[in-house]
């Protein structure tokens, strides 16, 4: 890959896909992109990394004819999206991650739990009182057990009281040493594989491209994006981002309806 000329100072973008690169409506600005094609244009290549895994973000990427490397499942999985094809997949220990659900609901009572299977093709099963966000498609469980009887690369879980950010504290004070507890918007409170992150994929990602930490530029907007920011030489957050990611950002931008992401990339294109 060709060192991007000085004009432009990073060799990649990594972009968070909902409330970040993608409107609220689902769709991608007309300006966004063309400041990502003209990025691109001065030799940076643009690695969307999502918590979605592949099969909620492959209708997107497809949509938008993206065709470079995607981190997936907030990092479980790395997809080459011009080859439909996995790379690299990490799995929660469901062994592991019962114990965890055993004393998240020990401290705070009955969760409603979803759970994403592995696979470019996984499907996400849905229990009883849990509301996916954003109306993806699942499929409905009544029967517990069903949740473990294929690999997983996370579970989902909700609480009808507690906030996403009460319940990702309580679950991250009793179980984080079982699994890893992530936070990607309101009602989206995750347990990965632990020590999984949306970095782990992008340093997997950019080595692939041959490109390193410091030639990277990441925005997003959720706790989820926190240790993105952490890897990247520059941390962007949207102006609609969760406070914890905010604290962490090099810069503010606009929101994701206001084409925060061609904000930045038109100021540093010059």
């Amino acid at each position: 890959m060709s060192t991007a000329p000085p004009s432009f100072p990073y060799r990649l973008v990594a972009t968070d896909l909902d409330g970040t690169l993608l409107r609220d409506d689902h769709s991608v600005s007309r300006r966004t992109r063309d400041a990502l094609a003209a990025a691109t244009a001065a030799g940076a290549a643009h690695i969307v990394v999502t918590g979605r895994a592949v099969p909620w973000t492959r209708p997107i990427l497809d949509d938008l004819g993206y065709r470079g490397l995607a981190v997936c499942g907030q990092g479980a999985q790395v997809y080459d999206a011009g080859a439909h094809r996995l790379l690299t997949s990490v799995t929660l220990d469901r062994q592991l991650a019962g114990v965890a659900l055993a004393k998240i609901e020990a401290e705070v009572g009955p969760l409603h739990l979803a759970a994403s299977r592995d696979g470019l093709d996984g499907e996400v099963l849905v229990g009883p009182g849990y509301e996916v966000v954003g109306g993806l498609p699942a499929i409905p469980f009544t029967d517990a057990s069903d949740l473990w009887t294929a690999p997983l690369n996370k579970l989902y879980i909700q609480h009808p009281d507690l906030t996403s950010d009460e319940l990702a504290e309580a679950a991250t004070r009793t179980a984080g040493g079982f699994v890893t507890v992530t936070m990607a918007g309101e009602g989206i409170v995750e347990l990965l594989p632990l020590g999984l992150s949306k970095a782990t994929g992008l340093s997997l990602a950019a080595r692939r491209l041959g490109v390193r930490a410091a030639e990277t530029i990441a925005f997003g907007d959720m706790p989820n994006d926190v240790p993105m920011f952490a890897w990247a030489a520059h941390g962007v957050a949207m102006a609609n981002a969760h406070q914890e990611l905010r604290a962490v950002a090099d810069e503010v931008t606009s929101s994701n309806e206001e084409d925060g992401i061609a904000v930045v990339l038109e100021r540093l294109l010059g």
